[in-house]
This record gives structure tokens, C-alpha cells and sequence, in this order.
């Protein structure tokens, strides 16, 4: 039943947006928004939650469920990552499948696959990156029937680049016809079911890919220490943030790597982070940014449940304090 404030003619369709690491979930969706919401890096992995990115095509309200890429790896955090895809996919209208168009997307279809324990629902193939080959040398007859084969529920499929936009209408204009008639989750403007705490570990961290090398990244989380919101005199100010976050490195000599020499990493990754930080808030934010040492972060449920990540049937049962 419509919402009384909601437009009778409103429209609503919820998609997962899955795939491997690295096949570019990021940059659609944000190609999509209009704005960067979800971290981007040229590094495979970065996002690490799944999440809600909403956005409103004439009176059709798309909610586009974010979702970590899908790997095979025992460690407890990739365990988990895992999971968040899975119940991304859980409970939504449709799934796009992203494969990127470089790689062999057969057999990349094939190692997605097998990760999920239930046959996916409604699923789109999405190409992307089509950018980065001859677009008219495209023959996806066979392909197509290959991967139909390993999941009967494929319907469609769209060739796109995030890059400079190529068949992007087609899509968004397939997805308001695939939608059904429906209130709005998010009527008032708010683009997503995250807090702005959430996005402000997002950006420290997407910060700590972009200027990190080699593996460190991948042993990085971020958690808040404190967040305060100070209020003005002046109401109509926007208010000033006093934001205090730890960066978790796994070992001592990553700390080091981490605040840079004189402190110089550390620096850049804090002041990057501070300019994404206020564009979000609309207001001035005070970031105060620490490396702490926390051995094997990345095994720890304590940790792991903090930064969001909750366990899943394959968790490990070994708990150990932060």
C-alpha cells in the first residue's frame, strides 16, 4: 500500500549489483548516482560492506544494493565479505551480474558462481568496460548461451562502459520498465541505509588504497573512536564535525608505512579524506586520524563485527579481544 505522502504512480525496484573483484560495481553505481558514494580504487577488494545507493529516475526509485566482490579465500574477513554479497542478493528484484569484458567471462562467470549455495533469482548480465575494446567486434551469441547454461534465471544482457556512458540509457530505461508500482524507501532525499559514520570509514580507508602499495591495503580497517556533531550559535550554520578514527594496520612495521616519514602519509590520507568528509556533511570536519597495531585485524570477530561485518555459517569460532 502507497505511503498518503507518496505519489500514487511511484515505482520501486531494488538490485543487487554483483561480480568478482575488481569487474568495476563501484564505478556503475556511481556512474549511476550521479556522485561518487561507494569507494573506487584500481585495487581489486575495496569494498568490503554491502550497502544501499539510491537514486530517482522520473517517478521510479532504484535502490541499488553495493556489494563486496565475490572470491574464494579462507581468511575469516574474505569469509565474511563473501557473506555480505550473498545477503546482498537476498530479498531484491533483480541481480545484475557484472563480468568484465576483458577477462574470460565464462569461466570468471563459473568461479562467481559457485560461491553461492541457492540459485540466484532474476538476473541481468552487465558487460562492463566495454570502453577498453572494439565495441563492434562484439559477438556475445555464444557466450550468452554458455552462461544461460550454468544459471537459467539470466534474462538479459547489457554491454556498458562506466567510462564514458555507452548504453547506460538502455539500461536505466530497462530498469524502469522492470519496475513495479511501489512506495519509496528513501522519500526524503537520503541516498542510502548507511549513517554518515559508516561513509566516513569509507573515505579514510578508500584514501589508505589509493596511496598505499602492494598488499598493506588489504591489512588496513578503519573504526571511529569518537564523533561529535557541534552545533552553533547560528542554527542555520551547518554543523561542525570533531571526528577521531583509528586506522588498524596487522603489524608494527605497517605503522610505520602508514604515518609516512614526518607523518607525511598519514597527512595526505587524512587531508583526501577531509574534503570527501565535508562534501558529504555540507559543513566544517575536524578529522584526528591514529595507526593502531592490531595483529591478524583481519581474523578477529571482535574487529570484524565492529567495522560491520557480521559472521556467516563458515565463520570461525575463535573470539579474541581487540
Amino acid at each position: 500500500m502507497l505511503l498518503e505522502d507518496q505519489h500514487p504512480h511511484n515505482k520501486a525496484i531494488m538490485i543487487a549489483v554483483l561480480g568478482k573483484p575488481n569487474v568495476g560495481k563501484s564505478s556503475f553505481i556511481n556512474h549511476l548516482l550521479g556522485f561518487d558514494l561507494s569507494i573506487v580504487s584500481s585495487k581489486p577488494q575495496t569494498t568490503r560492506n554491502n550497502f544501499h545507493c539510491a537514486f530517482t529516475i522520473d517517478r521510479t526509485e532504484v535502490v541499488l544494493v553495493d556489494t563486496p566482490g565475490v572470491h574464494s579465500n579462507s581468511q575469516e574477513l574474505n569469509k565474511r565479505m563473501n557473506g555480505q554479497a550473498q545477503m546482498g542478493a537476498e530479498g531484491v528484484d533483480l541481480n545484475f551480474v557484472l563480468l568484465d569484458l576483458t577477462t574470460n567471462v565464462v569461466g570468471e562467470f563459473k568461479d562467481f558462481i559457485k560461491n553461492f549455495e541457492h540459485p540466484l533469482a532474476k538476473t541481468w548480465i552487465i558487460f562492463t568496460k566495454a570502453d577498453l575494446i572494439n565495441k563492434e567486434a562484439i559477438t556475445l551469441t555464444e557466450t550468452m548461451k554458455a552462461l544461460t547454461e550454468l544459471c537459467p534465471t539470466i534474462e538479459k544482457h547489457f554491454v556498458i562502459s562506466s567510462k564514458d556512458g555507452h548504453n547506460i540509457h538502455e539500461l536505466t530505461g530497462a530498469i524502469q520498465d522492470a519496475s513495479i508500482s511501489g512506495p519509496h524507501m528513501y522519500p526524503n532525499g537520503d541516498v542510502s541505509n548507511k549513517n554518515q559514520r559508516f561513509f566516513v570509514t569509507e573515505y579514510i580507508r578508500e584514501q589508505a588504497f589509493r596511496l598505499l602499495k602492494e598488499e598493506l591495503p588489504y591489512e588496513v580497517a578503519v573504526v571511529i573512536d569518537e564523533y561529535k556533531d557541534v552545533r552553533k550559535k547560528d542554527e542555520e550554520a551547518a554543523p561542525e564535525a570533531h571526528i577521531s578514527a583509528s586506522i588498524l594496520v596487522n603489524r608494527p612495521s605497517q605503522r610505520a608505512i602508514v604515518v609516512g616519514r614526518g607523518g607525511s602519509i598519514i597527512k595526505e590520507i587524512g587531508v583526501n579524506a577531509r574534503k570527501k568528509i565535508e562534501a558529504m556533511t555540507g559543513g566544517k570536519v575536524h578529522l584526528n586520524l591514529h595507526v593502531k597495531v592490531s595483529p591478524k585485524w583481519f581474523n578477529n570477530n571482535f574487529v570484524l563485527d565492529e567495522i560491520g561485518l557480521p559472521r556467516t555459517q563458515n565463520s570461525a569460532r575463535v573470539w579474541r579481544k581487540k
